[in-house]
């Protein structure tokens, strides 16, 4: 029994192109079900073993950053209280007498706030640093090498901002010690004027002839402040040797009294006018000095007051001030003929004395 096995017939293949005979690319196999949820049971045991470890770090991290924004506030809330206490002292100072011509308000409440600024600045600055850290510290970051790098490129920075770094430092602590402020006249050594601004890094000064300056805190060396405590001013007064001193201290006193209870010097002096006596005594004049105790920036206007009033008074007693003319009585002028001289014979040429000075012509040829 033999069997018999048809062939197909020959003819293009269907799986190749009838025009390039190449093979198509072959198509991506479709995850059959049961692949499928193996890896979803892969995932779901993934995450079963490591939810409880990345809840406790987002719970840590929330934690972290929920302390820290409380914290600050808090500091913050803090220093602004203090800045409000500490103007609310400044009022009640005010109340005297004494304390309303020392303390300046508004100064105060400008050096409070810089203060206030300052600390609330570098209080956020240490908080919010420090919860960044531990916030990397949570996500188990190896913080030495961060830390390493941070402070060479601190150092770094210190020395190629040093300059910076020291008007920052200096401007700080003028700030806390109160040593100017804003209407105070001052001496910065490298310029003189009156503070209009007072900041972390740089003091404007506008000068006597109106002209700004702006100095670097790091440049103050000194500060000569002529705007606290009290000025001093002192007059002296010039008379001719042959007065009666007692006569010129009865003036001078007289107008010492009367001016310490006038309105407005009788508020900026802080002391009697002194008449302490002889200066000076010259061959042409004696010198007599009399000084006050003044309030601060004020000890100019009151030497130009004194002498006006001491001026004054001496013309009105008969006392004569050096650097006073003296009166010449006027006399008639002197006939201005009979200064010249009689006419002379030589004026004449035709005079015997004119033709015997005349010299010999010479004989002619």
């Amino acid at each position: 029994m033999s069997l018999s096995v048809a062939l197909p017939a020959a003819g293009p293949d269907p799986s190749t192109s009838p025009s390039t005979g190449t093979s198509p690319a072959p198509t991506p196999s479709v995850p059959s079900l049961e692949e499928a949820q193996q890896r979803a049971t892969e995932a779901a045991g993934w995450f079963q073993e490591n939810w409880t470890t990345w809840l406790a770090v987002g719970l840590r991290i929330v934690l972290i950053v929920a302390v820290a924004l409380v914290l600050r506030m808090l500091v913050r809330r803090a220093i602004t209280r203090l800045i409000d206490r500490m103007n609310r002292n400044t009022s009640a100072t005010e109340g005297g007498t004494l304390g309303g011509l020392l303390v300046n308000a508004e100064r105060r409440r400008q050096r409070s706030q810089a203060i206030g600024s300052v600390l609330r600045s570098v209080a956020s600055f240490v908080i919010l640093g420090t919860a960044f850290l531990m916030v990397l510290g949570a996500f188990q970051i190896n913080l030495a090498p961060l830390l390493a790098s941070a402070g060479v490129a601190g150092v770094a920075i210190g020395f190629g901002a040093r300059n910076l770094v020291t008007d920052f430092l200096s401007g700080v602590f003028m700030i806390l010690e109160d040593q100017y402020g804003v209407g105070d006249t001052i001496d910065a050594g490298v310029a003189t004027g009156e503070v209009i601004e007072v900041g972390l890094r740089v003091t404007k000064l506008r000068g006597d002839n109106g002209e700004i300056w702006y100095v670097r805190n790091g440049e103050i060396k000194r500060i000569g402040n002529a705007s606290q405590g009290w000025a001093t001013a002192g007059v002296n007064v010039n008379v001719r040797p042959e007065e009666d001193l007692d006569r010129v201290r009865s003036v001078l006193t007289e107008v010492a009294e009367r001016i310490t209870k006038e309105e407005p010097w009788s508020e900026v002096l802080w002391g009697p006018v002194e008449v302490l006596g002889l200066d000076d005594v010259l061959l042409d004049s004696m010198v007599i000095r009399v000084t006050a105790r003044t309030m601060p920036g004020k000890a100019v206007d009151v030497e130009r007051e004194l002498r006006w009033r001491m001026k004054r008074a001496l013309d009105a007693a008969g006392i004569r001030m050096i650097g006073v003319p003296e009166q010449v009585t006027e006399e008639p002028a002197a006939d201005p003929a009979a200064g010249m001289a009689a006419p002379s014979a030589f004026a004449s040429s035709s005079s015997p004395q004119s033709v015997a000075a005349s010299p010999i012509p010479p004989k002619a040829l």
